[in-house]
Order: C-alpha cells, then sequence, then structure tokens
C-alpha cells in the first residue's frame, strides 16, 4: 500500500499545498451542495411518498436483485429531535437508483414525512422491514440497510460484547417500545445470507460501530483485521453470505453534529463524505470503481481537514461548532483484502 502524506504536517512540500488546495475546493463544493440540499428538506406537511408500489411483473420478482430499506428518524416534536434525517434518506436514495441502479419499487422507506402508518419507523415497522430485506434473498442479490438517527449503547450482561456494551438504534417509540438492539439486528438480516448474497449496512449515528455485530472490525492503522467474535461463542456468523457495515464513528464515539451550514437542519456527514466520495472519485476515474481502503482513506483526508483549524481556520467553528466528526469505521463478517475489493452496493 502507497503511503499518504500527512495533511497536518508544519511543513508543507509543493505536493502538499497542492492537495491541501484541492481538498479545501473540495470542502467548499460540498459546503455549497450540502446548503442547497438542506435548506430544501424542511419539514415539510406537503411531502410526496419515498416509496414507489412494484408493477407485480419488475425486477422484485427476480434474480439477482437489488433490494433496500433506508430508515431516518426525525423524533418530531421532541427534545432530542433531528432535522436532517431525511434529507439524508433522500440522498441515499438517489445515489442507490443513480449510482448503482436501484429500482425505487425495490427500496423501502421509513420516515415520519410518509403519510401510510406502514411507512413510520416505529420499532414495529423497523423490524419487519429488516425482514422484507432478506425475505426470499438468493446468490447474486444485493441487499442495503440504512440508519440514520440516534444510536445509543447498554451494558452487555450476556457476555457477547468484547467491550461490554450492546450497541443500539432508537425507532421514532423507543421511549415507548424499546431501542433495537444489536444482537436481533445480527440475528435478522445476517444470520439468513446465503451464499452468494451481499448486505451492505451504512448506519449514520453514534455508538454504531459494531451495530450489526460482525466478527471481523478493520483496523486501517495496521491494515488489518480485528477479532470481534463474541467472548461467549455466541454466533455472528452469516450462512455462506458476507455482511459488511459503514459507521458513523466507533462504539464509544457521537456521531457529528452537522448543524451548520444552515444553521437549523442537522445532517449525518458520514453520509455525504461517503457519497461525494464516491461520486468524485467516479467522475476522476470514470467509474472504475473505488476500493474500501481508498473509499476509508479518503474520507479520512476529509475529515482531517475538517478537523485541523490549522488547515481550515475559522471554517471548521462555523461548520461544526467545535465538534470533530469521528472517523467511519469499517467491519465484515469475514476478512477481505481492503485495497482490492471494489466498493460495490
Amino acid at each position: 500500500m502507497e503511503e499518504t502524506p500527512s495533511l497536518s504536517s508544519g511543513g508543507q512540500s509543493g505536493d502538499n499545498q497542492e492537495r491541501h488546495h484541492r481538498f479545501s475546493q473540495f470542502v467548499r463544493n460540498f459546503a455549497r451542495r450540502f446548503k442547497s440540499k438542506l435548506s430544501s428538506s424542511g419539514e415539510s406537511t406537503n411531502v410526496s411518498s419515498m416509496n414507489v408500489k412494484p408493477s407485480g411483473t419488475g425486477s422484485a420478482e427476480t434474480h439477482p436483485r437489488k433490494r433496500a430499506l433506508l430508515c431516518g428518524v426525525t423524533y418530531k416534536n421532541k427534545k432530542y429531535k433531528l432535522k436532517g434525517t431525511v434529507n439524508d434518506v433522500k440522498s441515499m436514495r438517489e445515489f442507490l437508483i443513480d449510482r448503482y441502479n436501484y429500482p425505487e419499487e425495490c427500496i423501502r422507506v421509513l420516515t415520519e414525512d410518509e403519510k401510510e402508518d406502514i411507512f413510520s419507523p416505529t420499532k414495529k415497522n423497523i423490524q419487519e422491514s429488516l425482514k422484507w430485506l432478506v425475505e426470499g434473498s438468493e446468490s447474486g442479490d444485493s441487499l442495503v440497510f440504512y440508519f440514520s438517527g440516534h444510536g445509543l449503547r447498554q451494558p452487555d450482561f450476556n457476555d457477547d460484547e468484547r467491550d461490554g456494551f450492546d450497541e443500539t438504534i432508537c425507532p421514532v417509540d423507543f421511549m415507548q417500545e424499546g431501542m433495537i438492539l444489536d444482537n436481533e439486528i445480527n440475528s435478522t438480516i445476517v444470520w439468513p445470507l446465503k451464499k452468494g448474497v451481499t448486505l451492505h449496512a451504512i448506519v449514520d449515528a453514534c455508538h454504531s460501530g459494531t451495530i450489526l455485530d460482525l466478527e471481523y472490525i478493520y483496523k486501517p492503522e495496521i491494515n488489518d483485521w480485528e477479532d470481534n467474535s463474541a467472548p461467549s461463542k455466541a454466533r455472528k456468523s452469516t450462512s455462506g453470505g458476507i455482511a459488511i457495515c459503514l459507521s458513523a464513528c466507533d462504539d464509544d464515539k457521537m456521531a457529528a453534529d452537522t448543524t451548520a451550514f444552515t444553521g437549523k437542519a442537522m445532517a449525518g456527514a458520514m453520509t455525504y463524505l461517503m457519497i461525494e466520495t464516491i461520486n468524485k472519485d467516479a467522475e476522476v476515474n470514470k467509474d472504475a470503481g473505488i476500493t474500501y481502503g481508498h473509499l476509508l482513506e479518503r474520507m479520512r483526508e476529509m475529515i482531517e481537514l475538517f478537523n485541523d483549524k490549522s488547515c481550515l481556520g475559522k471554517f471548521l467553528p462555523r461548520v461544526f461548532y467545535h465538534r470533530k466528526i469521528q472517523h467511519a469505521l469499517l467491519s465484515s463478517s469475514e476478512r477481505f483484502d481492503v485495497y482490492a475489493k471494489k466498493f460495490q452496493l
């Protein structure tokens, strides 16, 4: 693997200065697009549904197929509400359709803006939709689970977790019905994966590092995988398929609060950095495809620029109010060469 010059070194070569200029320009372009999207998101009372009913003869009934579940929870009228999660879902839906050719009718969206109760991000609806996501999957199928909302953690009493805590996602009604634990997510969408089926989970929430309870965690500092199997020997594996998760931060970290571009809306930094990085790479490299390793590297470079006041001057406080963005975490049900395997949803 090629060494990447440090972006935060004191004395910089011409190449490093050029890299800073290039990435700073990327940051400004990113901020303009981000502000444009968020300024139009709001909390509209007249929002068209993002769920398209299948025709009955489309790709939903054929294999190989693509299927996605996208959840964005705003927690409306609560003190802990999030205003940008629906915008995250819109961006992710557009990304899957335009970049990876997901059929609209094969994408299920759960948000509080949806008019039908079955598409509200309640605990029951998320649980049933997770089952729908993997139901009937066969070799060659590609599945995506996306969640933007609050994430929490609680003590693990079953000796399933190496850090002693279970990670959770919070449905809109979690105060009444409870959270959804990583153990349940694992048994619902990881266990059933047959050989040849690929699942990607992208979770933009606090404490989301091992939210799928997968057996391996990638450590970029050593370019190797760390064992995350359960001390109790509890099952975390698939039935022959592969599950890969990209999380906004480590289990003990908070995801970034990115309210700054509009001063009002909140949105997940990881979601936008991931989408922009992949789209930018596709433009430059003519859709050759980016590897997992290079995706993580480029996201890390962007995050370091955001977090480095010496590089961005007054830009960081204006954007993130002194809260740092955490690095994304990659986990998987099996080891693979992150610099050889292309990121493909």
